[in-house]
């Protein structure tokens, strides 16, 4: 197997261990000094920005399903689609309301370790999705 061929395989662990809530398991895949950049703002370095990224998702049941999977050198880019049950998102309710969105994540993967990890999702629509309304001053 090629290293490529091996940073892809550690990216789709990863989504199957997010929508499993593997919070552990994904902690150790990333190296100690791992960002994440597009998230929540402020997480720790490392697998306790993991933990606090995970933190404020709570209650939620989640499916990725993998559009699209291109590698180069050490860098793995997702385009994925994620369905959704969560209790709130941002702040809007969201008990028993589905979400579908797309996210394309990009991780840079060094020594079989998630170093950084860029993402970047359809949260407006998701909000969207929840009935949130943008106000308009006319």
């Amino acid at each position: 197997m090629t290293a490529i061929d091996e940073n892809k395989a550690i990216a789709r662990q990863f989504f199957a261990l997010v929508a499993e809530h593997k919070v552990e398991e994904l902690c150790e895949m990333v190296s100690p000094n791992w960002t994440m950049h597009g998230g929540p703002p402020k997480l720790s370095p490392g697998a306790d920005g993991i933990r606090e990224l995970f933190a404020t998702f709570g209650q939620i049941e989640q499916k990725w399903t993998i559009e699209d999977l291109i590698a180069e050198g050490d860098k793995v880019v997702v385009r994925a689609t994620n369905t959704c049950l969560q209790e709130s998102f941002l702040g809007v309710p969201a008990h028993g309301k589905q979400q579908i969105f797309t996210a394309t994540f990009i991780h840079q993967i060094v020594n079989g370790k998630i170093v950084e990890t860029w993402r970047n999702a359809d949260d407006l629509g998701r909000l969207l999705q929840l009935g949130a309304r943008i106000g308009l001053s006319s």
